[in-house]
Parts: structure tokens; C-alpha cells; sequence
């Protein structure tokens, strides 16, 4: 990577200068009227040392960025980044389109991250399924049962919410068992015929 290449953000001395006072008051409308110390109260916090210490002008590149998910706000993935886990299956490819396509200031960005996260779930409860060893979904009702767990939410103040607590626990395991139960019935149906 040649150094007009490297983002500014990455290198200890900035190349570009930052604008003179001068060329900012023309350009904007307004500029400046904080410019005098005393009335900033956070003006000792704004004086940054000129040495910062960094040993490295840009630190070496991690092998195997080709094919990582990015910003499209970034010119290329960071130095360092992490492999533990790659992308893969459907939620891969939605995140994949989250990154390609939006920016990380654009909603659609972040509700297809959510998205990704929630199919990714789901593959992993189907996956478990397939492995003959299910998740075994974590609804509390042994709790309920077995350790005052009934007894226990007599003083508590979401009363309201306690008949909704079922619903919402097992009630996406229940939709689940049933779409499956008519997939197999409609499997069945079909091989008859």
C-alpha cells in the first residue's frame, strides 16, 4: 500500500494541515465565536502533546482482509481484526449486504445487523436440531415449579406481565414445533399420493 493509500486516522503525523482561521471564518457562517479560552470551559482538555508516544507510523497489515465485512465509510478493514467468527449461511449474507450497501448513520445498516443476528440464532436452533442433541429452550418452567418459583411472585410489581411470560418464552417454540408439525404432515401427504 503506497502512502497516499493510508487514511490520515492511521498515521501518527497528519499530512493533511487542518484549515487556517481565516479560510474556516470565510467558508462558515458564524465561525470562531468560541475561540477565545476563557469561554470554553474545556479548553485544557483540548491541548493534546505533539508526541504521542506511538512507535509505528501504521502498524503491519493482518493477512486476509480480502472478503471482510467493512464500513463503506472506511477506505479498508482496520490493521488488526478479529477471525473468530467468520460469516456464513444466511445471516452471513445479510450482514454481508448490511456492510456493502449502507452506512453505519443509516438505520437499514443497523435493523439488518439485528436481523442477521436473530436468522443466525435461528440456524443454530435448527442446527441442533439436526444434530439429534436440541437446544433445550431456557423458559424457567422447572424453576417455576420446583423452587417456589409460583410462590415467589406474589409481592412482585409486574403482575400484569406474569400471564404474557409464557406466551413470550415459549410461544415462538411452540410456532416453531407447529409449522414444522404441518411441513412433515404436508411431507407426508404428498409422498402418499
Amino acid at each position: 500500500m503506497t502512502e497516499p493509500d493510508i487514511p490520515s486516522a492511521y498515521v501518527r503525523d497528519k499530512r493533511t494541515p487542518p484549515p487556517s482561521r481565516e479560510e474556516l471564518r470565510a467558508r462558515i457562517p458564524g465561525w470562531g465565536a468560541d475561540l477565545d479560552p476563557a469561554d470554553r470551559p474545556s479548553h485544557p482538555k483540548l491541548q493534546y502533546p505533539a508526541d504521542t508516544g506511538a512507535h509505528w507510523d501504521f502498524p503491519e497489515r493482518q493477512p486476509g482482509a480480502e472478503g471482510r465485512e467493512r464500513s463503506i465509510e472506511h477506505a479498508f478493514v482496520t490493521p488488526v481484526f478479529g477471525t473468530a467468527q467468520p460469516l456464513h449461511g444466511l445471516s452471513g449474507a445479510i450482514r454481508r449486504v448490511a456492510y456493502r450497501r449502507f452506512s453505519e448513520g443509516r438505520l437499514a445498516h443497523w435493523m439488518l445487523l439485528i436481523v442477521g443476528d436473530r436468522v443466525d440464532a435461528w440456524e443454530n436452533h435448527l442446527r441442533s436440531f439436526a444434530s439429534g442433541r436440541p437446544d433445550v429452550p431456557a423458559t424457567g418452567l422447572r424453576g417455576e415449579l420446583t423452587g417456589n418459583g409460583l410462590r415467589s411472585r406474589a409481592g412482585r410489581s409486574d403482575k400484569r406481565h406474569q400471564a404474557l411470560d409464557p406466551v413470550v418464552v415459549a410461544g415462538p417454540w411452540l410456532a416453531a414445533a407447529g409449522v414444522t408439525a404441518l411441513g412433515a404432515r404436508a411431507v407426508v401427504r404428498a409422498l402418499r399420493r
